[in-house]
């Protein structure tokens, strides 16, 4: 693996950027078919022992379309995938898109009213889930839009049974309405009725992580999937024979396209290994050869307090990215530093179908000076991003405000929410709430979101930068800082940090460690040491829970 070099000073990186994307197909299902007639006895997916090539998931993936069509499926329904990253998930994608329905990505850690909400929400006509939640999704359905439960074993398609990924081996009966692989079975040399889907229709119904209201559904269609599919592959260097990773969890809208389409839709392997543990992760990196992925910082930071992990692991690797959350500079070099690999940074939202802006590929992303902050990346092909002011005029270049984008990887709008559209997206140019800074060349900087700007004495603190410096401690696994009340200063720093295995530190050790590198004013006053932070299932730390929580950790003045 080569370590990317600083690009020359002054080099306009600009003049590398497309102006638009190079999509050639009306849809991902043609896009999918392109991709088996070119190769189809290619591996197209790797789940540890197994494997299926782009010929068998073709296959596979029209009996399960008739299937779901036999269950009264038809164009434009929403049917619910309530599972980990395991085979059948690629399936079920691939089975809706023949069928012009619209996958709805349902996080498998929510239960009841948390699935119900979105489920109702979405008006989704099917179900597939683990055969593990037959029982309690019954349940938590019962009176729904739901005509059907579908359900499937992580133990199928592949023979290894890893302990560490399978509690058990015994298997439940299915769901009412059928096993996955049982169906595929019945259904086998069938076709569902022919459909045509166009750029307009939904591939993606993908709820916001709810951080900031109640979640609403991101209308992703196939074109701007297959506009961030075509951008992604051509930054991050992707080629026919590459070994993609999904790392991401699938039901996000980063696992969702840029692991698993950004893969099917090209002439790749994608390798699943179910939820996310970091010793298996590790493993299929060296088994199966994987020569790209993108994932949270948390899921890298987790490989490396992997003590046996090395650069031996990562051998094969042309490109790794991270999504969800920007990467502290001090985290990157030392990934760097202990596996040889560099760390790329990205940034997409729900809104955005994943990865807009990104690092490219052999490139190392530079850092803000006025905040030590670095680059998320440039924009890809197609997007127009901009900073604006809070009347929305342009600002110039190296002036900070809010991020703005608009181009065909945006959505058309959220699900049945015109307000919530108008509000977020006036005029098609969604505003994203994260506070950015563009310098001359494209680099795209992000300070923070504004609604967690800190004010202190009058003061305004990002918590940022903050946290940066805290990830500057040898012993600093993961940082969040927040602002909270106080009567003399307004409000005051406070810090929740969770340590490295087997490091330590002490409160005033890390007070007087960010006054070494932070104007007083921004320095914590108070730290909370935590054994994990909470996050959402991107990985993305949620700051608003730790508001209130936990007891005083007061600190000298």
């Amino acid at each position: 693996m080569t370590v990317p070099e600083d690009p020359p000073a002054g080099s306009p990186l600009t003049a590398d950027v497309p102006a638009e994307a190079a999509v050639v197909h009306d849809s991902l299902v043609a896009a999918w078919k392109d991709r088996v007639a070119k190769n189809p006895d290619a591996t197209a997916l790797r789940y540890f022992d197994g494997a299926l090539s782009a010929r068998e998931v073709d296959s596979a993936t029209d009996a399960l379309a008739a299937a779901f069509e036999a269950r009264g499926t038809g164009r434009g329904d929403r049917v619910g995938v309530y599972l980990q990253n395991v085979p059948q998930y690629a399936l079920v994608m691939l089975a809706l898109w023949k069928l012009g329905a619209t996958v709805l990505g349902l996080n498998p850690m929510y239960r009841r009213q948390e699935l119900r909400r979105i489920v109702d929400d979405a008006g989704a006509v099917g179900v597939v889930c683990a055969d593990t939640d037959v029982e309690e999704t019954l349940g938590t359905l019962a009176g729904s839009t739901v005509r059907w439960l579908v359900s499937t074993s992580a133990l199928d398609y592949q023979c290894r049974d890893d302990a560490r990924v399978f509690a058990t081996t015994d298997r439940p009966a299915p769901a009412p309405d059928g096993d996955l692989v049982a169906l595929v079975e019945e259904f086998a040399g069938r076709r569902p009725s022919p459909v045509r889907p166009t750029r307009d229709d939904l591939a993606f119904l993908t709820y916001t992580s709810g951080t900031t209201g109640p979640p609403k559904g991101a209308m992703n269609t196939h074109g701007n999937v297959l506009g961030v599919v075509a951008t992604c592959a051509e930054w991050t260097g992707l080629t026919d024979g590459d070994v993609v990773f999904a790392m991401a969890p699938l039901f996000h809208i980063t696992g969702a396209v840029v692991n698993a389409t950004l893969s099917l839709l090209t002439d790749t392997t994608l390798v699943l290994t179910g939820r996310f543990h970091p010793e298996v992760a590790l493993e299929a990196f060296a088994a199966h050869g994987v020569t790209f992925t993108i994932g949270s910082i948390t899921a890298y930071n987790a490989i490396h307090e992997l003590p046996h992990a090395g650069p031996e692991h990562f051998a094969s690797v042309k490109a790794l990215y991270s999504g969800g959350a920007p990467i502290p500079p001090a985290t990157v070099e030392r990934f760097r530093e202990r596996f040889g690999v560099y760390l790329h940074n990205g940034y997409g939202m729900t809104e955005t179908t994943s990865a807009v802006i990104a690092v490219p590929a052999g490139r190392r992303a530079p850092v803000h000076p006025p905040s030590g902050t670095l680059s998320v990346g440039m924009p890809l092909p197609g997007l127009t991003a901009r900073v604006v002011d809070l009347h929305g005029r342009p600002v110039p270049p190296g002036e900070q405000g809010e991020l703005e984008l608009s181009g065909p990887q945006v959505v058309p709008g959220y699900w049945e929410n015109p307000e919530a559209t108008e509000r977020t997206m006036p005029g098609g140019r969604l505003r994203t709430g994260d506070v950015a800074v563009i310098d001359e060349e494209g680099w795209v900087y992000l300070v923070d979101r504004l609604k967690d700007q800190i004010n202190v004495s009058g003061y305004k603190v990002w918590p940022r930068e903050v946290e940066d410096a805290l990830y500057e401690h040898p012993s600093v696994l993961e940082a969040a800082v927040i602002g909270e009340p106080d009567e003399y200063r307004g409000e005051v720093v406070v810090a929740y940090v969770s340590l490295k295995t087997g490091a330590d530190a002490t409160r005033d050790e890390l007070i007087a460690f960010s006054r070494d590198r932070l104007a007083a004013y921004k320095c914590p006053r108070r730290i909370h040491f935590v054994a994990d932070l909470p996050k959402t299932q991107s990985g993305k730390i949620r700051r608003a829970e730790l508001r209130g929580t936990g007891p005083a950790s007061p600190s000298k003045d």
